[in-house]
Formats: C-alpha cells, sequence, structure tokens
C-alpha cells in the first residue's frame, strides 16, 4: 500500500474529498477535507474514513494518523 492508494480509496469513497497522504509505506499521514463532514461530531468524521478504507485498514494500512476537515473549517485554519 502506498500513499497513492489510500489517497484513492479515500476520494473514491468520500465524495468531493480534497486528501492529501504522505508516508513510506509503512506509517501514513493523510488530510481530509471533505463537505460530507459538516455537522459531524470528530468522531463521525473518523468513522467516516475508516468506513471508507474498509478492510485495507486491517490489513494492508498498519499505522494511519489523519485530520479531518470540512472546507469552511480548513480556509479559515489557513487564514483564507
Amino acid at each position: 500500500m502506498q500513499p497513492d492508494d489510500i489517497r484513492q480509496l479515500l476520494e473514491r469513497n468520500l465524495p468531493d474529498a480534497v486528501v492529501q497522504v504522505d508516508g513510506d509505506g509503512h506509517h501514513f499521514e493523510a488530510l481530509i477535507v471533505s463537505p460530507a463532514f459538516a455537522g459531524k461530531t470528530l468522531v463521525q468524521q473518523h468513522q467516516m474514513v475508516y468506513a471508507a478504507l474498509g478492510d485495507k485498514m486491517r490489513s494492508e494500512i498498519h499505522a494511519l494518523s489523519f485530520r479531518t476537515f470540512t472546507p469552511e473549517e480548513y480556509r479559515a485554519r489557513m487564514g483564507g
């Protein structure tokens, strides 16, 4: 599993998401911005990410840290 594989899975399963994934093939970091996160708690957002990755999270992805934002939250965080 490579960063691009994870990005594609997330983009395919979280409509309109913008995803960045970095990693070395074992440990990954992801930034996920999606309008689907609006109105959801952080736990619900993380559940959506785990659901999008499905069984890959148990078998092929060994360590993934990620941050989730709505587009509005991301714009506010980035200053504009």
